[in-house]
């Protein structure tokens, strides 16, 4: 029973969904490639940077973005050793432990991200001319499945609402404390800067 046996995938809509989830995930690979060549960087490269660029200098350190990417802290290490090398990053050394640092964008590695954050735009283009109903539907079925994958620990680390102490349901109803409002399905946020993990 496999997702790939064609047979099986055809006359069944569960693998056709799963099937066509894997052909979008090496959309990203492929579109996330080309920039890799365009601009001398590896995939892994490009996405520490735009993740360095948005998020804040305490999640910027070796052992955060090895678990946020899923990779080994050596990775991780000699990807920012290559990224201080080519001048797009810069070490801030912790104070209090001269061993321990915080990682920084230069002004070459905002420019780099400005070329090469829009690899996804493909995607966009398609998803900015659906019907706002499909959207919302599509998006409370990706938010729902990586909820379940956060769940099974396949995705490790999820700042989403859903895993937010501001997060609560009222009568059924999302609620954010922070806010102070009800959210609709809209509102869920997949990676939230004020976010704090339950």
């Amino acid at each position: 029973m496999s997702v790939f046996n064609l047979n099986e995938q055809n006359a069944n809509l569960d693998k056709k969904i799963v099937a066509g989830l894997e052909r979008i995930s090496q959309v990203f690979k492929i579109l996330l490639w080309e920039k890799s060549k365009l601009h001398q960087l590896s995939p892994i490269q490009i996405q520490l940077l735009i993740f360095i660029k948005y998020h804040t200098q305490n999640q910027s350190t070796v052992s955060y973005l090895a678990h946020e990417f899923n990779v080994s802290k050596p990775t991780i290490s000699d990807t920012i050793k290559t990224l201080e090398q080519k001048k797009y990053i810069k070490k801030i050394i912790d104070k209090v432990d001269a061993r321990s640092y915080t990682i920084e964008l230069t002004e070459l590695g905002k420019d780099i991200v400005l070329e090469t954050e829009n690899f996804a735009d493909p995607l966009f283009d398609i998803i900015s001319k659906s019907d706002a109903d499909d959207k919302i539907i599509l998006w409370r079925n990706i938010s729902d499945m990586i909820l379940q994958l956060n769940k099974m620990k396949i995705i490790t680390i999820q700042r989403t609402c859903y895993n937010c102490k501001f997060f609560s349901k009222e009568e059924n109803v999302p609620f954010c404390g922070l806010l102070n409002q009800e959210l609709k399905s809209e509102d869920i946020r997949m990676d939230c800067g004020e976010f704090i993990q339950v």
